[in-house]
């Protein structure tokens, strides 16, 4: 008596038997290589961005001190350092004359 074989039979067999599988299906493989390669890329970018904001926080120090010594300088030319940015005009305070 020939017998026919079922499609999954073997799979249900293994089931019953309690073998486990000893690998991941190539697709799941796949998915789960490709989510830890997407969190490296996404943590390296983070670091590299992170690196980037401690470099622009040294420079705003010192264009900070820059500015500091600047202030100092007005300070003594012009005895304030309260100037308009836009066009440069002294502000100088009501008790304060300019000399002219």
């Amino acid at each position: 008596m020939a017998t026919t074989k079922v499609k999954g039979t073997s799979k249900k067999i293994k089931e019953l038997k309690g073998v486990k599988p000893e690998k991941i299906t190539a697709e799941q493989l796949k998915k789960v290589q490709d989510a830890v390669n997407s969190l490296n890329r996404s943590q390296l970018e983070i670091g590299s961005i992170e690196l980037k904001k401690h470099e622009m926080m040294h420079q705003i120090a010192g264009l900070k001190d820059e500015l500091t010594l600047l202030q100092s300088e007005f300070e003594k030319d012009y005895g304030t350092f309260d100037i308009n940015i836009q066009d440069g005009t002294i502000n100088y305070g009501d008790d304060v004359k300019a000399d002219s």
